[in-house]
């Protein structure tokens, strides 16, 4: 909607409404008219969907890894027959640097998920130890625990837990950036005084683009 006042001469006062919030004014004659111009309004680009990308791993109880009483982190591996969800190949037997895996029970790349993307990740894990005499548990995610790579052993999430009565039934999360080059794992030790079993293990990743 546009108003104009004109006085005696030849100068006139104008505004003008153009919808809410938008209005402009301003004088002008027959020799030195003010004009207005109105372009197209541009939409922003909406912002693209979200996507996620998910590998999802279990080690059941059927099938228990037994971890030495030796102080160090062990990578907890994983069956390839038995994927909860991997429908990006996030974890194949045949690995995107070459490696292979002919039996997932003794061989450490078994316990690796290869990143299918770079993004945003989201890990999180479940970890189940059978009663004993433990004074600690830990466990870790470890980017290339390996040595597949020029960063290799790269921690992060590391907790160390007092053991409670029975079995030690435990969860962790932990969120990063992640490069499908860079193999993700998670990793456990123990201070019992024989060895001792993981009896149930779940490990996923999700990556958010």
């Amino acid at each position: 909607m546009a108003r104009c006042g004109c006085g005696g001469g030849d100068q006139c006062a104008c505004a003008l409404v153009a919808g809410p919030g938008i209005a402009l004014a301003g004088n002008g004659s027959s020799t030195d008219p003010y004009v207005i111009t109105a372009e197209a309004a541009v939409e922003p680009e909406p912002p693209s969907p979200l996507s996620v990308q998910v590998c999802s791993l279990i080690l059941g109880n059927a099938q228990p890894q037994t971890i030495p009483n030796d102080g160090s982190y062990h990578v907890v591996r994983f069956p390839f027959d038995t994927e909860s969800y991997d429908a990006y190949g996030m974890h194949s037997s045949v690995q995107p640097d070459g490696g292979q895996v002919l039996d997932w029970r003794t061989n450490d790349r078994s316990g690796l998920i290869w990143p299918s993307r770079d993004g945003w990740g989201s890990l999180t894990a479940v970890i189940q130890w059978e009663a004993g005499d433990y004074t600690e548990l830990r466990d870790q995610y470890v980017r290339d625990p390996l040595g597949l790579t020029s960063n290799p052993n790269d921690t992060t999430g590391t907790v160390h837990r007092p053991p409670s009565p029975g079995i030690q039934c435990w969860s962790k999360h932990h969120e990063l950036f992640v490069h499908p080059d860079v193999p993700l794992a998670l990793r456990v030790s123990h201070n019992a005084s024989t060895p001792k079993k993981i009896i149930l293990a779940q490990f996923k990743l999700a990556i958010y683009v």
